[in-house]
């Protein structure tokens, strides 16, 4: 069992529907049939959407993303129509709310990784390879890859997990233009924030996409480059062989699992509420890949 803790309610707003409550976002569709994306302070670990917001994480979230689709406009379009406040939204939504194109999306988690961790380091161990990609002997957690690599998920409902696949998989579900297409983009997308995050001190090690289609166009969606779908580590800090220090949610992860939470995390029970220091020190975290990235202050 997972899933959230407790699902919110969706907000009803005049002028919108609600279309989905995911892990972070709520989705709802204005009467023009654009879709109106809003995330929240949400925070998932472990298929868990926990009971403990993290204040400013969905403005992070949002204007980071918003920051790096102009960084990567050059190489493909995105989603969004306009960063106005939709009539009637409250006015919690400001900096959180994106008015998007209505896409047709690819049912792909496009992942690219440049260095080995996570379910990539799970599966190196037992085969030496990574969504059926060989990689040489001899690498650890936090190894830098030869080259980075397209390494695709299919995309699973709230609660489960995502599965890693091959590319001759995705080219099998969603044909061999639109695979080629996504690996080309992942992997473009993927070296230009890598080189922008080296420049400013930050190993971008991996990260995932969303796209979708318009018409004939492949567009890139959803979020993109921030710490809840990239793992992002302090260069100066970098040590393979051990887990990295990281922007993103590891130390909710890291409390979660320790003996003071309390939690099983085998057990079907719920996380238990994240104490203030926890929420305080990930919020940190996050308005810190925000700074250092796009080098603005977030106040």
């Amino acid at each position: 069992m997972s899933g959230f803790v407790e699902k919110p309610e969706p907000l009803q707003v005049p002028g919108l529907v609600h279309l989905h409550t995911g892990k972070v976002r709520d989705l709802y569709q204005n009467e023009a049939g654009d879709l109106v994306m809003v995330a929240s302070d949400r925070i998932s670990a472990f298929d868990w959407v926990l009971p403990t917001e993290i204040p400013d994480k969905g403005r992070v979230l949002t204007q980071l993303s918003l920051w790096w689709f102009d960084q990567v406009a050059e190489l493909i379009p995105n989603h969004v129509l306009s960063t106005e406040l939709p009539a009637g939204a409250p006015a919690d939504w400001a900096g959180r709310a994106l008015i998007c194109q209505s896409l047709q999306m690819v049912p792909v988690e496009s992942v690219a990784r440049g260095y080995l961790t996570g379910s990539g380091l799970l599966e190196y161990n037992e085969s030496r390879t990574v969504c059926g990609l060989a990689l040489p002997e001899g690498l650890v957690d936090g190894s830098e890859l030869p080259a980075p690599i397209f390494t695709p998920a299919t995309k699973a409902p709230v609660g489960e997990h995502d599965e890693n696949v091959s590319y001759e998989e995705v080219a099998r579900q969603v044909g061999a233009d639109t695979a080629a297409q996504l690996r080309q983009a992942t992997l473009a997308v993927y070296a230009k924030g890598r080189d922008i995050a080296r420049d400013r001190g930050i190993i971008l090690a991996d990260t995932k996409f969303e796209f979708g289609f318009d018409g004939e166009t492949l567009v890139l969606a959803d979020e993109v480059l921030t710490p809840d779908s990239s793992r992002f580590w302090p260069a100066d800090q970098w040590e393979p062989g051990r887990a990295q220090p990281s922007y993103d949610k590891q130390y909710v992860r890291d409390w979660l699992t320790s003996p003071e939470s309390g939690w099983d995390r085998k057990s079907e029970q719920p996380p238990p509420p994240l104490p203030e220091q926890v929420v305080e020190a990930t919020r940190a975290r996050y308005v810190e890949a925000f700074e250092r990235l796009t080098g603005t202050s977030w106040s």
